[in-house]
């Protein structure tokens, strides 16, 4: 990265190995990403990882959306949220 190290929170592209991932913090000389939707968390050399543009985590949270759509850890189809976050069925 040409801004020094990413900090906690920045969602990056790990070129090593074809992720992105939410920088959790660090471990000796890595840094620690977690995939968006959580998991594992895996060690990535700081100096390689790339924040991503806006279109990119865009593309990104709406891939996750649609993968937890697909295996059922997404909203049930007949509940609806109502203005202050509460579902109901």
């Amino acid at each position: 990265m040409t801004d020094g190290p990413p900090a906690v929170g920045d969602t990056v592209h790990d070129p090593a190995r074809d992720r992105v991932g939410v920088v959790m913090g660090g471990v000796g000389p890595y840094v620690q990403l977690r995939p968006l939707g959580g998991g594992r968390e895996w060690d990535a050399d700081p100096n390689r990882v790339r924040p991503l543009t806006p279109a990119e985590l865009l593309s990104a949270r709406v891939s996750e959306a649609n993968a937890r759509s697909r295996t059922g850890l997404g909203l049930h189809e007949s509940s609806a949220v109502l203005s202050d976050d509460r579902l109901i069925p």
